[in-house]
């Protein structure tokens, strides 16, 4: 056998040596390109912000109201047997009605019956505590205004029943004929309470 063929036998070999060879590179370079990517994905979440916890404070839209929303106080008299009488509202309607309504704050030490607010008129005996005897004047007019009552005598208005209780604050209203679209203030009074004058308001 010649040199030559001897040669043409070995180049084969040395064909599989290279592609081992390229083929171990290749591998070493994917190794290194792979650890490459998974720093950068590391980095990439430690640089992401946090996600809120559960307990942390919740945003100032859920904070309670600083309160601006409290009931507004048209007027306030405080009278005998410790009696603290307040008006929130006042308003005349389309029907030709206006409904005041307000609060009564027993402050005494005793029960309070609302004996003296239930008014003289012997058709509004029946109601018993209550608040019948209530009324609007109207000082322009100098026109007097009651509280409405059914054909039985029964008020349109709030009765005490069981009256109220030492130191308890309760809800009143009471409805009249409404004056005028001229008058814009009326004085309320009911049993012996001072006189409180209230704007009135249109119903919305």
């Amino acid at each position: 056998m010649s040199v030559p063929q001897r040669r043409a036998l070995w180049e084969p070999g040395k064909a599989v040596v290279a592609l081992s060879l390229v083929a171990a590179l290749s591998l070493t370079v994917a190794s290194c390109g792979g650890e490459g990517e998974g720093d950068s994905k590391k980095e990439s979440r430690a640089s992401s912000p946090a996600a809120p916890r559960e307990d942390s404070p919740s945003s100032p839209a859920a904070q309670p109201s600083s309160g601006d929303d409290e009931e507004t106080v048209l007027a306030e008299v405080k009278g005998g047997q410790e009696l603290d009488l307040k008006v929130t509202s006042a308003q005349r309607d389309a029907a030709g009605f206006v409904t005041v309504s307000g609060t009564v704050t027993n402050g005494s030490g005793n029960a309070w019956t609302a004996a003296d607010w239930r008014g003289d008129e012997r058709e509004l005996r029946d109601n018993g505590g209550s608040i019948a005897g209530a009324s609007l004047v109207d000082a322009t007019a100098k026109k007097r205004y009651l509280v409405l009552r059914d054909t039985q005598g029964r008020c349109l208005c709030t009765r005490f029943v069981g009256g109220v209780n030492p130191g308890a604050t309760t809800d009143w209203f009471a409805q009249f004929p409404a004056p005028p679209s001229s008058t814009k203030k009326v004085t309320f009074q009911v049993g012996s309470m001072p006189p409180a004058e209230i704007p009135l308001s249109e119903a919305q």
